[in-house]
């Protein structure tokens, strides 16, 4: 029996609601290593959610030295299907706030260094990423925003750079020439494992800054991020807490590696299918 059906990952403030009841830690060991911290399981609104800060408690991973592939895998081996992402970004439209929500529906990853797949060393898979975002999840997200008193904006895409330094000013009006939306350094290729997990995935996406190309705007610095991520955190918990009673059974997703796996299950080095169980243990049994 799944110990949570509803992930969240973002920041360590998250989970720190008076709703959340029958809180436990839970560190998990993982084929990929350690993920960013212990998880907190709690309930809201009668649902078993499991929470995580990605950069680890105190903020002390980097962007590319997250444990992607660590904080996805602990997430399916505690029964996750849907994955809430809540994100800082930058914005790239005049009429995203700061303060405002964004829940993107696609992404442009423009990562360099970082390990994106689950698959490898033996076993080949590729899985579709036409549609990076589940409709199901963030229209949910969509409507909790409303509710909780966001201002909110439905779709757009997300630019994830590598960092972990900003944009330059170059970069910042190149992005915007392609239409983007939002920028940020952390959903990628955390959207693409998710996938690979057959699980669920949305962003709750926090605008901050107007990156730097904003001529009547100052350039983003870390003092002004800090202080919207506080300040919207009481935000995201509210919409966490609106979205939960409405997000029930299986993934969209779940099945989908049936058609993604290319690899004779015979041919398939005995390592790396046991690293891969709890992803393909079902097809290959």
């Amino acid at each position: 029996m799944a110990e949570a059906k509803i992930g969240v990952i973002g920041g360590s403030g998250l989970y720190e609601m008076a709703e959340l009841g029958d809180v436990e830690e839970r560190a998990l060991d993982t084929p990929y290593g350690a993920p960013s911290a212990p998880y907190v399981l709690g309930t809201l609104s009668g649902k078993r959610i499991a929470f995580l800060p990605r950069h680890g408690r105190g903020h002390v991973f980097l962007p590319h030295e997250i444990p992607f592939r660590a904080n996805i895998h602990g997430f399916k081996q505690l029964g996750v299907e849907w994955l809430i992402s809540v994100s800082a970004v930058g914005s790239l439209k005049e009429d995203i706030h700061p303060g405002d929500i964004v829940i993107p529906d696609q992404f442009i990853d423009l990562t360099k260094t970082r390990v994106g797949t689950f698959f490898g060393d033996g076993v080949v898979a590729h899985v579709s990423m036409a549609d990076p975002v589940c409709g199901v999840l963030s229209g949910i997200l969509m409507g909790a925003a409303v509710r909780a008193g966001a201002t909110a904006h439905e779709g757009g895409t997300y630019v994830c750079m590598e960092g972990p330094q900003f944009s330059s000013r170059a970069e910042s009006f190149r992005y915007r020439s392609w239409g983007a939306s939002i920028i940020g350094m952390t959903n990628m290729p955390e959207a693409k494992l998710t996938r690979e997990a057959e699980m669920s995935y949305a962003t709750i996406a926090l605008a901050t800054d107007y990156d730097c190309w904003h001529e009547e705007e100052e350039a983003v610095s870390v003092e002004a991020v800090i202080a919207l991520v506080r300040s919207n955190a009481a935000l995201a918990q509210k919409i966490i807490k609106e979205a939960a009673p409405e997000i029930d059974g299986d993934s969209p997703f779940a099945g989908s590696l049936a058609t993604a796996l290319m690899t004779d299950p015979a041919r398939m080095p005995n390592e790396t299918k046991e690293r891969l169980h709890y992803l393909i243990g079902k097809y290959i049994s």
